[in-house]
């Protein structure tokens, strides 16, 4: 049974990363096309910063998801907390509605935040994106929180009122560090879902600002050109090294 169970997940593993793995070695492959191995190379890499479409919409792409990942995360805790904390009139329906938020389809979400934006008078670029990257990851940081915050014990909050705290110092020294792992978790899920979105970002962003999904994906339709993949390596090691130094920094905070 032991051995059925340490096969069944070591094919799932091999399913998961035997791709990302094939990409990782193909993009130290010297040959231009990806249908033969002729040797290692870096020239790859090198070609990949020369080119400064690719940089620029990089750029875009990680200021946008920083951006929106931060504003997503503070409003995201917050309200979070309001849902906790207050009873108020419709407050059981206004959180069924971040669960429908997290459900519609991308396609869907994406014409009617065009459809708000052009009767708004927006002009579609960096901020009607940054916009529709935080709606969209809003509930995930809200619903991530909340399941952090369900698990306290009320008589901790409550025994800090009893000592005078007011509601900032209550926020600010008790619910905010126990809530640190659920609040980073928040951010990392809002980072990654904006840095790879493809369908919302193709409606919201206008021609002036682009972004790396999209660029790549007007690549691909090509073929698969060589610095593509020596940029996806580069991503993944950057989403990976950023996923290891989160859980380190939750794992000291924690102990």
């Amino acid at each position: 049974m032991a051995l059925l169970k340490r096969s069944y997940l070591t094919l799932v593993y091999l399913f998961l990363y035997i791709p990302i793995l094939v990409l990782i070695v193909y993009s130290f492959n010297a040959a231009k096309y990806a249908t033969v191995w002729k040797g290692a190379t870096l020239k790859w890499y090198a070609k990949l910063f020369e080119n400064e479409m690719l940089m620029d919409a990089m750029v875009n792409s990680i200021t946008v998801a920083v951006t929106s990942s931060i504003v997503a995360t503070a409003i995201g805790t917050l309200g979070a907390l309001a849902f906790y904390r207050y009873r108020f009139t419709g407050r059981k329906p206004l959180y069924a509605m971040v669960y429908t938020t997290m459900m519609s389809p991308d396609i869907v979400m994406g014409i009617s935040l065009v459809c708000l934006f052009v009767i708004l008078g927006l002009k579609l670029g960096f901020i009607t994106l940054l916009l529709a990257h935080v709606t969209f990851c809003l509930p995930f940081v809200i619903v991530t929180v909340y399941a952090r915050i369900s698990g306290f014990d009320p008589a901790v909050i409550d025994a800090a009122k009893d000592l005078g705290a007011g509601e900032f110092q209550i926020f600010r020294h008790i619910i905010l560090p126990m809530t640190a792992p659920a609040v980073a978790a928040g951010w990392l899920l809002s980072f990654t879902l904006s840095l790879d979105d493809v369908i919302v970002s193709f409606f919201v962003t206008g021609p002036e600002f682009e972004i790396l999904p999209l660029k790549i994906y007007s690549m691909v339709r090509l073929g698969v050109k060589p610095e593509v993949n020596a940029l996806c390596t580069l991503m993944f090691i950057f989403t990976l090294l950023s996923v290891i130094a989160a859980h380190y920094l939750v794992k000291e905070k924690t102990k």
